[in-house]
């Protein structure tokens, strides 16, 4: 191992100001980060980028995981592979919406004609939203988009994030759209994807469909009413529900097969109060005996429960409660009394809440309430960005088959999450929780305007009703299309809406019905062969563990159909960003942390030390002590780099064959301890060991080899001085290289003192550069040797003198007494010690006693 004959060029005082904007713009210029594409697959690293979702801000838990996946990137591209590192936006969906309306203060309205020289309010006024077009509202939000992701990229580029920048995706661009309407024609024609009119979880706040994967369960107060159902020639029926404005839609009463308190009323009828509808009493497993009275009312819908009810036990449908979330104004079939009706009529067009206080009162007076409500807590089913309980109404939707309702499907599916190696391996374990619980297939039509259009449209009876089981779809060289604005082949826009013409698929697909093809999207599938062959299965997919349900499971489900493979080979799973209260940080939360005040404050690379001390899986604490550690590290850096530079001089050679003393070597034999560690921590994804074995050893080294070594290596004669420059070049060159991946722009900085190229296309430091003089140390050497200064140190120190002050006497007693002497010159020169005296015994730890100079009168 050599360095290459130049002139070092290290500045007199080395700062970290400045050093971010530097060599951002050198590697731009440079393309260091650059993938080349002419690479076989066997030479390529392709990663599966985290799309973030660019309507907003990025917060620190965004640096802590990019973090992770940059270091990964770097490590392979320094070990000779041409890294496939894109960099995506994800930018379409609900949350792009509501930063549009609340930035320019207006509301998308379908109904509204486009305007093409529509400008935005100039002082908008997020509670009074100016309605415009479909297509207007989109204009606006990829506008702001735009803009957004260029500020992304400026803090991603800040950070130090190896991204080849001329890959870049955007999940609404064209090039997406066609992506994902072509995966869905196929998903349509091999029977993977349905269209069904069916019970659907829905926001009323937004008018969209909900999936299960967006689910999320909220803590929210209620109350058990007690109400009796009537029964002929018996006493009343008591049921505890916590929705009783659900009454006119209740279709049966449920119990238990095996609860006895109700064998005599099953097959039995009985009548709902205030309505006089006549209900079935029917046994299902699910029923639980524990819960309120054991026996429960089925409604059309209360919640996903009934849902399973109703379909496995064949009930009918009585649905009040409409898409706004109110009461609708028509009673449902089957509520035919004229006193029903006119209880109906009292709820009708009312909101949930209202109805229910309604219906309360209304049953107090009738006697049908049975004492006053009892109030309780319990979790409620929430759309995850939503802030009001989803109802369930029955509507039609896409749904993609996802194994839910399919046995054969889930298996197949829970094979390639065995496939599939996970990092850390305990995350499989999720995954196979949520596959094992979906209960439905996956739903993925949105009643939204800002996404990707379903490639579909229906013909037109002669009355003007939509034939949907006839849609006409397009050839994929048409993609992408816009049914809304677009009319299809053999039609005129003039057809639209009219009889015997055509409408367009009003919705769009879910977010995640786009980002489950990130591989494809990134990897040009279809659109560019030759780059797909050389990137597809990927190497690597990191995310977060909250989105392996969605973003990490809907892409297995994606590849499954179209690949008949896996998307990538490895998945790495990062753990969540803990406030300083060890809470998990959530915008819903307001508890979230930006971090380009921190990459002002500390550094980049102080801020990648706190991300890169995390380990992957584990919640990690935003602590900004360890930023601290971080760039007091990064300073050390340029300090010990310019020291060491300076000791060696120009005309030092880092070559192995110089290095010939014991304690150099012994340095190089625990250096090669150390590369031999990192390498593997890196290869099994932990990038944290590689950092904390790389860290101490670089402490290790300022505080104690240097130290040893100082007066030796700065002897410009002797062999003795020059194997100490030939070591402390090797191990700077080594551990330059070993931080990179960490400290990218502190590792370059010194790097280009004394270094061709850049340090982060160097190749990884491999032991086989020293081994000769690694073999030939003795790593006991060095580690004896330290204990003996650090003695020496402590005496001074506490004898309250300066750590220059003489030492009359140094006694080393001990089985390692004979590895120290190997060092008796280094050791008299570091520690100013007048005469060493060594004993080897059989004590395995090492004694030192210290007499120290009498002090001068």
């Amino acid at each position: 191992m050599t360095n290459r004959s130049r002139s070092f060029n290290v500045p007199d005082k080395p700062s970290l100001d400045g050093i971010e904007a530097k060599w951002v713009d050198v590697w731009d210029e440079s393309g260091v980060y650059h993938f080349d594409r002419s690479k076989s697959r066997e030479e390529i690293f392709a990663i599966d980028t985290p799309p973030p979702t660019v309507s907003g801000s990025l917060h620190i838990g965004h640096v802590f995981s990019y973090t992770h996946t940059d270091t990964v990137a770097r490590f392979q591209r320094m070990n000779g592979k041409s890294v496939f590192y894109p960099m995506g936006w994800d930018d379409n969906g609900l949350p792009t919406e509501r930063r549009v309306q609340n930035y320019y203060g207006v509301r998308c309205d379908p109904s509204i004609p486009y305007d093409p020289d529509f400008t935005p309010p100039e002082k908008p006024d997020p509670k009074n939203q100016v309605p415009i077009s479909r297509r207007n509202f989109i204009e606006l939000c990829e506008r702001l988009t735009v803009e957004d992701e260029k500020v992304f990229e400026s803090i991603w580029r800040r950070l130090g994030l190896s991204v080849d920048w001329r890959y870049t995706y955007a999940t609404i661009d064209d090039k997406s759209r066609a992506v994902a309407q072509r995966a869905f024609l196929r998903n349509l024609a091999r029977g993977e994807a349905y269209m069904a009119e069916a019970p659907t979880l829905w926001d009323v706040t937004f008018r969209t469909a909900v999936a299960q994967a967006e689910l999320e369960d909220r803590e929210r107060p209620g109350a058990y009413h007690k109400v009796a159902f009537h029964r002929d020639g018996g006493d009343p029926i008591i049921i505890a529900t916590t929705r009783p404005e659900l009454l006119p839609a209740c279709v049966a009463l449920v119990a238990h097969p095996d609860d006895e308190r109700y064998q005599s009323l099953f097959g039995t009828t009985v009548r709902s109060p205030l309505f006089g509808v006549e209900v079935p009493v029917v046994a299902h497993r699910l029923a639980d005996p524990e819960k309120g009275t054991g026996i429960a009312m089925i409604c059309t819908f209360g919640d996903v429960t009934d849902v399973t009810w109703w379909r496995e036990l064949k009930l009918p449908t009585r649905a009040i409660i409409g898409w706004d979330g109110r009461i609708v104004a028509d009673p449902p079939e089957g509520l035919d009394s004229e006193e029903g009706r006119a209880a109906y009529a009292k709820l009708a067009g009312a909101t949930v809440h209202t109805a229910r206080q309604r219906i309360v009162e209304m049953l107090r007076e009738s006697g049908d309430l049975i004492g006053e409500p009892e109030k309780i807590t319990h979790p409620v089913k929430f759309f995850e960005k939503g802030d009001k309980p989803l109802e369930i109404v029955t509507t039609r939707q896409w749904y993609i088959r996802n194994g839910g309702r399919d046995p054969e499907l889930r298996e197949a599916l829970l094979k390639r999450g065995q496939e599939l190696d996970w990092y850390p391996e305990h995350m499989r374990t999720r995954f196979e929780h949520w596959v094992g619980g979906l209960n439905g297939d996956w739903l993925i039509s949105r009643q939204r305007f800002f996404g990707v259009p379903f490639p579909v449209w229906y013909p037109l009876d002669d009355k003007g009703n939509p034939i949907y089981d006839s849609p006409i779809l397009p050839d994929e060289s048409q993609l992408p299309v816009d049914p809304s604005s677009q009319a299809p082949e053999g039609y005129t826009e003039d057809q639209r809406g009219k009889p015997g013409g055509f409408i367009g698929d009003p919705d769009v697909m879910d977010t995640w019905a786009t980002s489950s093809l990130t591989p494809q999207i990134a990897g040009g599938w279809e659109s560019d062969p030759d780059l797909f062959e050389r990137v597809f299965p990927m190497d690597l997919r990191p995310q977060g563990q909250d989105i392996i349900r969605t973003w990490l499971f809907s892409t297995v489900v994606r590849s499954h159909f179209e690949h008949d493979c896996l998307p990538w080979k490895k998945a790495a799973i990062s753990g969540w960003i803990l406030d300083p209260d060890r809470k998990k940080m959530s915008k819903s939360k307001g508890n979230v942390v930006t971090p380009l005040s921190m990459l002002e404050k500390y550094s980049s690379d102080a801020v990648r030390y706190w991300a890169a001390s995390g380990r992957l899986g584990t919640d990690t604490a935003l602590d900004e002590k360890q930023m601290k550690i971080g760039r007091r590290l990064a300073i050390k850096i340029l300090n010990a780099s310019k020291f060491a530079l300076s000791v060696a001089g120009e005309d030092t050679v880092a070559d192995p064959a110089a290095v010939t003393e014991p304690l150099d070597r012994s340095m190089l034999a625990v250096l090669a301890e150390v590369v031999q560690d990192a390498t593997a921590a890196f290869h099994e994804y932990d990038h944290t060991r590689a950092l904390e074995r790389t860290e101490r050893f670089f402490w290790n080294l300022c505080d104690d080899y240097l130290e040893l070594v100082k007066a030796r290596a700065y002897d410009p004669e002797s062999r003795e001085g020059a194997s100490a420059r030939a070591a402390l070049l090797i191990a700077l060159s080594v551990l330059h290289r070993l931080f990179a991946p960490f400290l990218p722009f502190v590792t370059e900085e010194v790097w280009s003192w004394w270094q061709d190229g850049s340090v982060h296309v160097a190749k990884w430091p491999s032991v086989e550069e020293f081994r000769a003089a690694a073999e030939a140390g003795d790593p006991a050497v060095l580690a004896a040797t330290s204990e003996v200064l650090h003695t020496v140190r402590k005496a001074k120190s506490e004898a309250k003198l300066s750590m220059r002050a003489e030492v009359e006497r140094v006694a080393v007693h001990g089985k390692q007494a004979e590895q120290a002497r190997l060092c008796r010159d280094d050791l008299a020169a570091a520690g100013r010690v007048t005469t060493l005296v060594f004993e080897t015994t059989d004590d395995a730890e090492l004694r030192v006693d210290v007499e120290l100079a009498p002090a001068e009168k």
